[in-house]
C-alpha cells in the first residue's frame, strides 16, 4: 500500500467559528488571523494505492460555484485536486473510489464538476461512498447546516447511480477500520488506516488542526459540541495510548502528529509529514 497527499488548495474561514467559545487570544497562538479575523486552512485530502484500487478520500471545495460563493471563501495556494493527482502520477479517471467523510461542501465539492453546462461526476470510473444515515441528514438538512449541504455537490452522485452506502465496513474496506462520529455532523466517517505497521488516522472534521487538540477547542460549527468533547476525549485518549498517526485535513502547516499523555490532558508530541513515516 502507498498512500499520497492530495492538496486541493487553502481557503479562509472566521476564526471565532473555527473555534467556539475559545478566546481568540489563546487560538491565534496556533492560527493567527487576519485584519478581518479570518484564518487560513487547507483542503487536505489522501489517495491510498493499493493492488487495483486508488480510494480518495475527500476532494475538496471543487470549482463549479459561483463566484459571490467562492468570495466569502478566499481560495488560494497553487494546489487543486487535479493537479495533485497528477503529481502523484493518476489521473481522475483512474480513482476506483471517492470515500466521503461527510458531505459538507469543502469535503465533498471536487467530486462533481461543470462539463458542457451539465453537472458530471469528476471520477466517471468510481463509486462514491457515503452511510445511510448521513445521507438522509445532508438530503433533508436541518437549517443550521443547510448552507454546508449543497445540492449540486450530492444530488449527481445518486442520480449518476454510482453512489454507495458503507456497509458492513470491513467487507468494503480492507484497508481501513472507520470511526463513526456525530458531534460535527451526523455519521461522519473517520478512516483509521493500517500503514507501515501503524495506524494514521484521518481526522476530517473531529480534529480539524493540532489547535484542536485542547478538549475544549470544538469549532462553532459542530451540531453537538457536547458530544464533540466526548468523541474527542475518547479518541486521544486512544490515540496516545495506541501511538496512532493523526492525519489532519485542514491544519494549514501540519499534515500529521502523534499525541502524549499531559498533566493538562493530551498535547501533541511530534509533528512531521506524511513522507517522513517510516
Amino acid at each position: 500500500m502507498r498512500l499520497h497527499v492530495i492538496n486541493t488548495g487553502l481557503f479562509k474561514l472566521d476564526g471565532g467559528a473555527m473555534f467556539g467559545v475559545v478566546p481568540k487570544s489563546l487560538w491565534q497562538k496556533t492560527n493567527p488571523a487576519d485584519e478581518s479575523n479570518l484564518c487560513t486552512w487547507a483542503m487536505r485530502c489522501l489517495l491510498i494505492e493499493d493492488g487495483n484500487k486508488l480510494i480518495l478520500i475527500d476532494n475538496g471545495i471543487g470549482t463549479k460555484q459561483d463566484e459571490k460563493f467562492f468570495s466569502h471563501y478566499h481560495l488560494h495556494g497553487g494546489d487543486s485536486l487535479i493537479g495533485s493527482l497528477q503529481k502523484a502520477g493518476f489521473s481522475e479517471g483512474d480513482v476506483t473510489d471517492m470515500f466521503l467523510t461527510h458531505l459538507h461542501f469543502d469535503h465533498c465539492g471536487g467530486g462533481v464538476r461543470y462539463e458542457n453546462a451539465k453537472l458530471e461526476l469528476t471520477f466517471k470510473n468510481a463509486t462514491y461512498w457515503s452511510n445511510a444515515d448521513h445521507w438522509t441528514w445532508a438530503t433533508r438538512p436541518n437549517p443550521r447546516e443547510k448552507a454546508s449541504f449543497i445540492r449540486e455537490n450530492i444530488e449527481p452522485m445518486q442520480q449518476s447511480g454510482h453512489l454507495k452506502f458503507v456497509e458492513p465496513v470491513a467487507a468494503t474496506f480492507p484497508q481501513f477500520d472507520i470511526l463513526s462520529v456525530s458531534g460535527h455532523t451526523e455519521k461522519m466517517m473517520i478512516p483509521k488506516i493500517r500503514y507501515k505497521g501503524k495506524t494514521l488516522v484521518y481526522m476530517a472534521d473531529l480534529l480539524p488542526s493540532i489547535g484542536h487538540i485542547p478538549l475544549p477547542y470544538v469549532m462553532g460549527y459542530d451540531t453537538r459540541p457536547l458530544l464533540t468533547l466526548e468523541e474527542k476525549e475518547a479518541f486521544l485518549n486512544e490515540a496516545a495510548d495506541q501511538g496512532y498517526i493523526l492525519f489532519f485535513e485542514h491544519d494549514p502547516v501540519h499534515e500529521c502528529c502523534t499525541v502524549k499523555r499531559t498533566e493538562k490532558g493530551v498535547r501533541v508530541d511530534q509533528t512531521f509529514s506524511l513522507a517522513d513515516i517510516r
